[in-house]
């Protein structure tokens, strides 16, 4: 048989799964994968129950209902200033994943180079290098984080396509300050290229930190694609609804993607998330002090048991170092150790760069009850007591 897509085949399965998998086998508490163990809000819900009983169930608008697109560019004016036109400015997408691919499918060719920042999401490099463009990877150091702004200006050049920013950021927390933003937006304005901004925890970031859309800078407008998601700021993850804003004729190439990878996306769940959209503003700082509060369960128990923790200014996760355990191997054996023996499941960051990443941090999410995160702490106690 003539051999398959090359580098599909090249690529094993991601290590959520493989993490989840092993939570299931040995009944572990999964604080690997990223969503959360109760319901999304209820009148949500409802609304989303409600609308299969409309005898609107065919397919929808290719870019999305009228009722989501006009809520989406809504919440942007409300929340960021931002002035989006609610019909040519925005697309909706079947999860911010798919939002991603269609982003990098409007912009890339064959050959252009896409920065990228690690650790990073596990779904950019694959894309980017199915598009047959070329990755230039930036890393930033733990335990701060910080931008290395000297790298960073080094791996753009004369076929710097875009930049693909993720803020807050997943595994590390971070969130990007306004002035390493300004320094991001001159690189972007001297290159001309485009940033795909993937910032679906733009509601669940904590107190200290502000989340500031690159697209809010002077001149980003026109250069910016700004990727939402309903399952993050609603904790309805497999719901995948996913909404990209923009310039039209960005979102006009974006939505012309998204008519090649799913079309379109469940109509009862998107006049649900426009509902949900529309919550005062009690529900998003109410979500943010709960997230932060588990944050803050999770960080002390894990120092108490001699994790040094670095800093998570927003998201579901935070990362810890595992050395002062004593224990003898990398993080994935760590992580795969904690998972059968001591109940408690984790990511190792590793497995958020391409290659040689440090192999002494593991990635929990605290987005679960405080009662499930308690006992997982009294797990890794019992554990390390051994």
């Amino acid at each position: 048989m003539k051999p398959a897509n090359a580098l599909l085949s090249q690529t094993g399965t991601t290590i959520f799964t493989v993490m989840s998998a092993l939570a299931v086998q040995h009944g572990a508490i999964n604080l690997g994968q990223g969503f959360p163990d109760t319901e999304g809000p209820a009148d949500v819900v409802q609304a989303a129950a409600d609308a299969l009983l409309d005898h609107r169930n065919q397919y929808p608008p290719l870019s999305g209902v009228p009722e989501l697109k006009a809520a989406v560019a809504a919440a942007n004016q409300r929340f960021y200033g931002l002035d989006i036109d609610p019909v040519a400015g925005v697309c909706v997408t079947s999860g911010a994943t798919e939002a991603i691919t269609a982003c990098l499918m409007a912009l890339l060719n064959p050959g252009d180079e896409v920065v990228l920042i690690e650790p990073l999401y596990d779904t950019y490099l694959p894309v980017v290098q199915m598009l047959g463009a070329v990755a230039r990877l930036v890393r930033l150091e733990p335990p701060a984080w910080e931008l290395p702004r000297e790298a960073l200006a080094a791996a753009f050049g004369p076929r710097t396509k875009l930049l693909l920013l993720n803020s807050p950021m997943n595994p590390t927390g971070k969130v990007f300050t306004r002035e390493e933003l300004g320094f991001i937006a001159g690189l972007l304005t001297q290159h001309d290229a485009y940033a795909v901004c993937d910032e679906v925890y733009e509601h669940l970031v904590f107190k200290g930190a502000a989340h500031v859309p690159l697209m809010t800078l002077p001149g980003m407008g026109e250069r910016c694609l700004r990727i939402g998601s309903a399952g993050k700021t609603f904790s309805l993850t497999g719901w995948k609804v996913g909404y990209v804003s923009g310039p039209a004729e960005l979102i006009a190439l974006v939505t012309k993607a998204h008519q090649n990878l799913t079309f379109t996306t469940a109509p009862n769940l998107q006049r649900a998330v426009a509902l949900g959209l529309a919550k005062p503003d009690d529900y998003f700082a109410a979500l943010a002090d709960e997230l932060q509060a588990r944050r803050d369960l999770l960080e002390a128990g894990l120092q108490r048991l001699g994790f040094v923790t670095l800093p998570a200014g927003g998201s579901y996760f935070i990362t810890a170092d595992f050395t002062g355990l004593g224990y003898n191997g990398d993080d994935i054996a760590f992580a795969r150790t904690i998972t059968a023996e001591a109940g408690v499941a984790a990511i190792p960051v590793s497995a958020f760069y391409a290659d040689a990443g440090p192999r002494n941090y593991v990635r929990f999410a605290f987005c679960k009850q405080p009662a499930v995160l308690e006992e997982a702490l009294r797990r890794l106690e019992v554990w390390l007591s051994k």
